[in-house]
Protein backbone atom coordinates (compact mmCIF):
# COMPACT_ATOMS: atom_id res chain seq x y z
CA UNK A 1 0.00 0.00 0.00
CA UNK A 2 1.67 3.40 -1.05
CA UNK A 3 2.03 5.39 1.64
CA UNK A 4 0.52 9.04 1.93
CA UNK A 5 1.56 12.51 3.31
CA UNK A 6 -0.28 13.82 6.74
CA UNK A 7 -0.76 16.90 7.95
CA UNK A 8 -1.40 17.72 11.85
CA UNK A 9 -3.99 19.97 12.75
CA UNK A 10 -6.25 20.63 15.30
CA UNK A 11 -9.21 21.74 14.89
CA UNK A 12 -11.74 22.91 17.33
CA UNK A 13 -15.26 21.45 16.88
CA UNK A 14 -18.74 20.76 18.15
CA UNK A 15 -18.76 18.99 21.52
CA UNK A 16 -22.05 17.21 20.15
CA UNK A 17 -20.48 16.74 16.90
CA UNK A 18 -16.96 15.15 18.19
CA UNK A 19 -19.04 12.80 20.18
CA UNK A 20 -21.30 11.65 17.69
CA UNK A 21 -18.09 10.98 15.24
CA UNK A 22 -16.11 9.48 18.08
CA UNK A 23 -19.26 6.82 18.61
CA UNK A 24 -19.22 6.03 14.99
CA UNK A 25 -15.61 5.47 14.76
CA UNK A 26 -16.10 3.10 18.10
CA UNK A 27 -19.22 1.02 16.86
CA UNK A 28 -17.83 0.40 13.43
CA UNK A 29 -14.19 -0.54 14.95
CA UNK A 30 -12.69 2.04 12.55
CA UNK A 31 -9.93 4.98 13.74
CA UNK A 32 -11.68 8.69 14.50
CA UNK A 33 -9.22 9.24 11.94
CA UNK A 34 -10.43 7.31 9.26
CA UNK A 35 -14.10 8.49 10.10
CA UNK A 36 -13.02 12.21 10.19
CA UNK A 37 -11.14 11.97 6.77
CA UNK A 38 -14.28 10.02 5.02
CA UNK A 39 -16.25 13.10 5.87
CA UNK A 40 -13.78 15.57 4.92
CA UNK A 41 -13.20 13.56 1.35
CA UNK A 42 -17.35 13.58 1.34
CA UNK A 43 -18.20 17.04 1.54
CA UNK A 44 -14.94 18.51 -0.55
CA UNK A 45 -15.87 15.81 -3.25
CA UNK A 46 -19.62 15.98 -2.87
CA UNK A 47 -21.01 18.97 -1.31
CA UNK A 48 -18.52 21.44 -2.23
CA UNK A 49 -19.24 21.02 -6.31
CA UNK A 50 -22.91 21.30 -6.02
CA UNK A 51 -23.15 24.44 -4.40
CA UNK A 52 -20.90 25.77 -7.38
CA UNK A 53 -23.71 24.47 -9.55
CA UNK A 54 -26.23 27.49 -7.95
CA UNK A 55 -25.55 30.94 -7.92
CA UNK A 56 -25.14 32.38 -4.61
CA UNK A 57 -28.11 35.16 -5.27
CA UNK A 58 -30.82 32.35 -6.63
CA UNK A 59 -29.70 30.13 -3.57
CA UNK A 60 -30.68 33.15 -1.38
CA UNK A 61 -33.79 33.62 -3.52
CA UNK A 62 -35.18 30.51 -2.97
CA UNK A 63 -34.17 30.61 0.75
CA UNK A 64 -36.55 34.10 0.94
CA UNK A 65 -39.34 32.54 -0.79
CA UNK A 66 -39.33 29.35 1.87
CA UNK A 67 -39.53 31.87 4.50
CA UNK A 68 -42.15 34.01 3.37
CA UNK A 69 -44.38 31.35 2.09
CA UNK A 70 -43.84 28.27 4.30
CA UNK A 71 -47.41 28.22 5.75
CA UNK A 72 -48.42 27.92 1.97
CA UNK A 73 -45.77 25.78 1.06
CA UNK A 74 -46.84 23.37 3.88
CA UNK A 75 -50.82 23.18 3.18
CA UNK A 76 -49.53 22.61 -0.32
CA UNK A 77 -47.78 19.33 0.56
CA UNK A 78 -50.60 17.87 2.50
CA UNK A 79 -53.45 18.48 -0.01
CA UNK A 80 -54.28 15.50 -2.27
Amino acid sequence: MPSTTTKKFTPEIDAQLYEEMVAVAKQNGQPQRYVLERALEFYLHNVVPSHRLVRPEVLEASRRSNEQYRKLYEKLAHTK
